[in-house]
């Protein structure tokens, strides 16, 4: 198993912002795999739609540290881990400003970047960034077909009818960055497997049904798989990186039991834990980190 965390992005962590560097160094020196980070414009006092099939939005998520300026401080404060987003709302981003995002952290990082993207579940967001909500998945298409465009050797135009652009010059990053998709609707797996370089499932712990999760979970992953088969890729070459939200309350020993029972019953080697609800506090936050990384050892 390589397990590694989410950085502390959101709620209180906005107190502790210049410490973040200190805790990617941390972590990493702990036996941290992988440092993660997410994507919050806002949250909406009334919201259209809520978190996770809910009417509310977390209160952490009222305050967000931006995830390009996260990432860069963990590239230059680490040196091994694997440095990902899950998930940058992508539709947010047109193609030239992502591609020269994410390609100068990925040149800061050596080439240790997953990019992760996915179409978000927010309204509001959308109207913060002055776009319409619908369509999101139309966006996305033509966002990694742009990003294909720019990061290739030679430039080209985008014709695209929502980011058409000339052909142009962006910086190519040192190595590009894996492209990894969110996603859980048939159509939104089949794109996984056509065109992403992985995939980023979600798991939940504690006190939930581990073999439930764990069925539903291989059922979507041989939708990516069928995919990627009848678009004559390898699936063995499609990724994955399991995102396991830990409940309020979790100790390290039932987050550690819970982790390793569920990659067991998945066979996803790859996996990162949010500590958001467990956790107060950058300090906190590491001593758990640390003992989760004990546990599994």
């Amino acid at each position: 198993m390589r397990l590694g965390t989410t950085l502390p992005q959101f709620g209180d962590a906005a107190d502790e912002a210049d410490r973040i560097g200190d805790f990617a160094a941390a972590a990493e020196e702990a036996g941290a795999a992988s440092l993660w980070v997410g994507d919050r414009l806002l949250a909406a006092v009334d919201p259209q739609v809520g978190y996770a099939g809910t009417d509310t939005i977390p209160a952490e998520f009222r305050r967000a540290l931006d995830p390009f300026a996260l990432l860069a401080v963990a590239a230059s404060a680490t040196s091994r881990a694997t440095l990902g987003t899950s998930v940058l709302v992508g539709p947010l981003y047109p193609p030239a400003v992502l591609a020269r995002s994410l390609g100068t952290i990925s040149a800061i990082a050596r080439g240790r970047l997953v990019a992760g993207l996915g179409i978000g579940w927010s309204p509001e967001e959308y109207a913060g960034a002055g776009l319409d909500f619908d369509h999101r998945g139309a966006r996305l298409d033509e966002l990694l077909d742009g990003l294909d465009t720019l990061w290739s050797d030679t430039p080209a135009p985008l014709t695209g009818p929502r980011f058409p652009l000339p052909a142009a010059h962006v910086d190519t990053p040192r190595e590009r960055p894996a492209l990894y998709l969110s996603a859980w609707t048939e159509s939104a797996l089949r794109r996984v497997g056509r065109r992403a370089d992985g995939w980023l499932p979600v798991g939940r712990l504690p006190g939930v049904d581990i073999e439930g999760q764990a069925r539903a979970l291989r059922r979507f992953r041989a939708n990516v798989d069928g995919a990627a088969t009848e678009a004559g890729r390898d699936p063995a070459e499609v990724g994955t990186a399991l995102r396991v939200n830990v409940d309020a309350g979790a100790d390290a020993a039932a987050i550690a039991d819970g982790t390793r029972r569920l990659v067991d019953a998945t066979g996803f080697t790859d996996v990162f834990v949010d500590l958001l609800y467990v956790a107060r506090g950058l300090d906190a936050t590491l001593d758990l980190v640390r003992e989760v990384l004990r546990r599994l050892a």
